[in-house]
């Protein structure tokens, strides 16, 4: 196994034994770029100098006799819509091409204390909307197990990055799914944490209700080490969780018995693609061998957790893009008086997808409107909350499909964004919700493309997540195959 296709935790006991040293690792990340990046297309912003610079900083420290930290010299990447100090952030949108944070959003300055070797910043959809990053106004990202197809989205770039062997692990944010299905679509691990348990300050917004940082990774051991990294209360978050963060590498025991896995029947019904219920309900099954009880659950209102996400998260969308107007930052079209400009500006610079999700939160937010619409889609956001919390009064857990089918092909899609809006189907009750899911790979297609099976946790209970989570991997052999680039290994 070559040492990009390593997991995180592998490649720390490496180092702590001299074994390898973090440029060497480093340098062994960057060839891998080089080799496929041209065809994967994962990074926007390659930060090659600053890596192999910090990789030398982690190597005197250990020839120093120094101890070091988890993520120390460990290679990884983060998702374009996360502020870091100083390197080109774009939200892989026109209008912020050019934008350099002057400061690091909270869960960077979490990481950055671990000393990793941050490789870049990561393709995805124009401001995270969209579900294959074909959405993306530099480039589309390629799935690297077919490169024909899409990789998942808005994290498209971070699961493919993994997936590919271009960063050891990822950050990415989930607003609809966008962690969890390009982690399914590209067989990684996906964590989507509880809403508020990972700081969004210097997340750059897309629907500030709904969105949460989380991690990629090539296994279930370095989610929960990399979790205990960037979990916690921030001050500069009014939404961030004050709960105590435990040790979730603590979770990383094989151990089911009893656990009571809650099958929800909306989960499983025409649409779902033959395949993907078939690997999931093997999955499932398999805790089941494993001392695990299976019970049938209802969560009734299922069928409106698309219309109601699509009514808020646009709407939120509208009132968070309100300040991209070429004053403030940002690029800027120039007009013949200040509405012209701010007209131009926003029509050059912002990319269909989000044009069309501005219109529709600006429709759902109108007067006239606002009840028949907004408010109503509230109302029914409350009653899929409800019906979680009457589920987990039954279960432990909630497994189900990460996504309906396994990655669809690029273009394929690209003249029915409805049909692309039903993607999120499995994923977006979650959001809604507010709960913590995870993705993990369960299974192939018969084209020998990933499936995922996602796990939902009731609310800060992440660690009963990682323990279902790693007893299924471990189960299944550990580390999940790389995918294989043909020509380029």
């Amino acid at each position: 196994m070559k040492l990009y296709e390593k997991p995180a935790h592998i490649l720390h006991n490496m180092l702590e034994k001299k074994e390898i040293t973090a440029v060497e690792l480093a340098k062994d990340l960057l060839a891998r770029i080089d080799a496929v990046e041209r065809d994967i297309g994962a990074y926007l912003t390659i930060t090659r100098d600053e890596a192999l610079a910090a990789a030398e900083t982690v190597d005197q420290k250990i020839a120093a006799g120094e101890k070091i930290a988890f993520l120390e010299g460990i290679p990884g990447a983060i998702k374009d819509n996360i502020c870091t100090k100083g390197i080109r952030t774009t939200c892989a949108s026109k209008i912020l091409e050019h934008f350099v944070p002057p400061y690091d959003a909270t869960v960077m300055q979490k990481i950055y204390k671990e000393s990793p070797v941050i490789l870049g910043k990561l393709n995805m959809d124009e401001f995270a909307m969209g579900g294959s990053t074909e959405h993306s106004a530099y480039h589309p990202t390629h799935n690297p197990w077919d490169l024909a197809r899409v990789p998942g989205g808005s994290s498209g770039g971070s699961a493919a990055a993994v997936a590919s062997g271009t960063a050891i692990w990822a950050l990415g944010s989930d607003t609809g799914g966008s962690i969890r299905q390009p982690a399914s679509f590209c067989g990684v691990v996906g964590l989507k944490p509880t809403y508020g348990r990972v700081s969004r300050y210097g997340l750059i917004a897309y629907a500030s209700s709904l969105d949460q940082i989380g991690t990629i990774t090539r296994d279930v051991t370095d989610c929960a080490h990399i979790l205990n990294v960037i979990a916690g209360h921030d001050a500069m978050d009014s939404t961030s969780s004050t709960a105590d963060v435990p040790d979730f590498t603590q979770s990383l025991r094989t151990k089911v018995e009893g656990l009571r896995i809650g099958l929800p029947k909306e989960y499983f019904v025409k649409g779902i693609d033959a395949e993907v219920e078939r690997a999931v309900r093997a999955a499932i099954k398999k805790y089941e061998e494993m001392g695990a009880e299976v019970v049938d659950i209802s969560l009734p209102h299922t069928d409106y957790a698309i219309s109601t996400y699509y009514i808020i998260a646009p709407a939120e969308a509208a009132t968070n893009l309100e300040r991209y107007d070429g004053v403030s930052y940002g690029e800027r079209v120039d007009g013949e008086d200040l509405v012209q400009m701010m007209t131009n500006t926003r029509d050059e610079k912002f990319g269909e997808e989000v044009k069309r999700r501005i219109l529709i939160g600006n429709y759902a937010l109108s007067a006239g409107y606002y009840d028949a619409y907004y408010l109503k889609a509230l109302k029914v956001r409350t009653l899929i909350q409800q019906d979680y919390i009457e589920a987990f009064q039954k279960v432990d857990v909630i497994m189900a499909p990460t996504a309906p089918t396994p990655a669809f092909r690029i273009g394929e899609m690209a003249e029915d964004p409805l049909q692309m809006y039903l993607q999120d189907v499995c994923t977006v009750p979650l959001n809604l919700a507010g709960l913590p899911g995870i993705s993990i790979p369960c299974g192939k297609s018969e084209g020998g493309l990933p499936i995922g099976l996602q796990i939902i946790g009731k609310p800060l209970d992440e660690a009963t997540l990682i323990r279902t989570a790693y007893t299924y991997e471990q189960a299944q052999g550990g580390v999940n195959e790389m995918a294989k680039l043909g020509g380029n290994d």
